[in-house]
């Protein structure tokens, strides 16, 4: 691979702890399905100690993902690294990281460990790892605020002990790019046999300084990038995949480096995530926000009418931003819808295909114009749970300035059909009301965010709701140009999710 920089993700693990990120294990395989379209390295899958569940999404993702290297992270002791042993055991490419922190403030006030005991469980770690798989990766974490001696004992140890990668991490953002290449550069200088293993970068972005740290490092000699897509992750995010990415694809002239990404599927695997999590990505986002390459400005407009690269450093195909312009109607068949799909990259079970095509020939008798941004939205329709759920059939809704409003659902589950009445403090509130008595459920709504997905009265309204029950959070998305159905229809989404969970939940319990 010579000095081509490898993406290690870890937006399974690191970005999927942070609060609101959560996804269930079917979701995080669809993640991990586009990452592997993607074509990152490694895919850190998970953290498998921490929760049955996530031992349970680390195992399948080894199972079902054969391109990528696959990663269990474990503290450093032998109890989680059997855990994260148990996940990837299955993987065609097995990877072990273990970490532990080795800065000051963090042996002594989180550990309660001397650096000689921090020493010894690193390389135990790594020597205990390597018996059962070949490719280790050792972390230092807080390594930036590190004592730079013990930093290079302890590495040097990994190193012996049988470590492939040595990660050092900017856990809490507060290096910057100067020091930070520095302290790369120096690292790799001092310890014997440096040049046996990968050097990789963990970068956050506590100062908004993690993808100019990372883009630092490599230039410092760093080979691996830990990244996230969206930058999503703990506190302020990690580095963004897409920025690091792209940075190294735009200014190849700097950093002479490449990936093995094919950037075109960085567009859609950002909505993805944005779709999976409720989160949505900031306009103003770098590289994949929504403004990252509209101009409103007429001096930037005439610019770009004259010449794109005015002001576009980058083109929006290159990462596989599509076209807004009509492309099918109500008279295009399955096969063309299919094929439009395929090349958004977006796969569909044969019954979810279904699904999405009746839906988008419904549509085109609703709206003037089918863009391919309505068509996504459709097949990224949240009805993929694998248990019987409920479907929503009707619902009619009474509301007014003098009105209490009133809404009556209707849902049908297998041949089953119900119907309700409920009020609310407003329609969507009332409909969910009456949605709760038909499923028996009492569960609290932690959010609610409705938006047009393109321009015009008639756009198509995607709406995202999660749903809180108990410790659970469960994420809906629906679609409509009405925007109640839109609502109805995430709410629901979620509801069939936590129902689905708690079937699991009983099954592994009472067999």
């Amino acid at each position: 691979m010579g000095d081509r920089i490898r993406i290690f993700d870890t937006t399974l693990r690191d970005g999927e702890q942070s609060p609101g990120f959560t996804m269930n294990t079917e979701e995080k395989l669809e993640v991990a399905r586009a990452l592997e379209a993607l074509r990152v390295d490694v895919i850190e899958a998970g953290f498998p100690i921490s929760s049955k569940g996530d031992l349970e999404g680390v195992r399948l993702i080894a199972r079902e993902i054969r391109e990528v290297t696959i990663a269990g992270l474990a503290r450093a002791n032998r109890a989680d690294i059997d855990a994260a042993i148990e996940g990837v055991r299955e993987a065609a490419r097995p990877r072990i990281h273990t970490f532990i922190a080795t800065s000051p403030i963090h042996m002594e006030h989180k550990l309660r460990l001397t650096p000689a005991q921090v020493y010894e469980a690193s390389v135990e770690s790594v020597r205990y790892a390597r018996r059962f798989v070949d490719d280790v990766e050792f972390s230092a974490e807080d390594a930036s605020r590190s004592d730079f001696e013990f930093l290079c004992r302890v590495f040097e140890g990994a190193i012996a002990a049988g470590a492939t990668t040595i990660n050092v991490p900017d856990t809490v953002g507060y290096a910057t790019p100067e020091e930070y290449a520095a302290l790369i550069r120096s690292l790799i200088e001092r310890i014997p046999n440096s040049d046996k293993v990968i050097w990789s970068v963990h970068c956050h972005d506590d100062l908004g300084l993690a993808v100019a740290n990372t883009l630092a490092a490599i230039q410092a000699g760093a080979r691996q990038v830990e990244c996230t897509i969206n930058g999503i992750g703990e506190r302020a995010g990690n580095a963004s995949l897409e920025e690091v990415v792209m940075a190294l694809h735009t200014r190849r002239n700097r950093y002479k480096h490449d990936t093995g990404l094919d950037t075109a599927k960085i567009y859609r695997t950002s909505r993805l995530i944005s779709a999976i999590t409720g989160i949505p990505v900031q306009p103003n986002k770098a590289v994949v926000g929504d403004n990252a390459f509209a101009h409103e400005a007429g001096i930037h407009q005439h610019g770009v009418l004259a010449n794109r690269e005015t002001y576009e450093i980058m083109t929006p195909e290159t990462i596989g931003i599509p076209s807004n312009k009509l492309v099918l109607g109500k008279h295009s068949g399955r096969h063309a819808f299919k094929n439009l799909l395929d090349q958004n990259g977006v796969r569909l079970p044969d019954a979810e295909l279904q699904r999405a095509f009746e839906e988008f020939k419904a549509l085109c008798d609703k709206k003037k114009q089918v863009t391919v941004d309505d068509i996504l939205a459709l097949a990224g329709g949240e009805t993929r749970v694998t248990s019987e759920t409920y479907e929503l059939k009707a619902f009619h809704v009474s509301t007014g300035s003098t009105l209490s409003p009133t809404a009556s659902i209707t849902l049908v589950r297998g041949r089953d059909q119900f119907t309700q009445e409920a009020t609310g403090d407003g329609p969507v509130d009332a409909m969910y009301n009456a949605i709760n008595k038909i499923v028996g459920l009492s569960a609290s709504l932690a959010n609610f965010a409705i938006k047009a997905v393109t321009g015009g009265t008639d756009a198509v309204a995607e709406a995202t709701v999660k749903v809180r029950d108990g410790d659970g959070l469960f994420i809906g998305r629906g679609t409509s140009t009405d925007v109640l159905e839109a609502s109805a229809k995430a709410y629901l989404a979620a509801v069939n999710k936590l129902i689905h969970e708690r079937q699991h939940w009983m099954t592994n319990v009472y067999g």
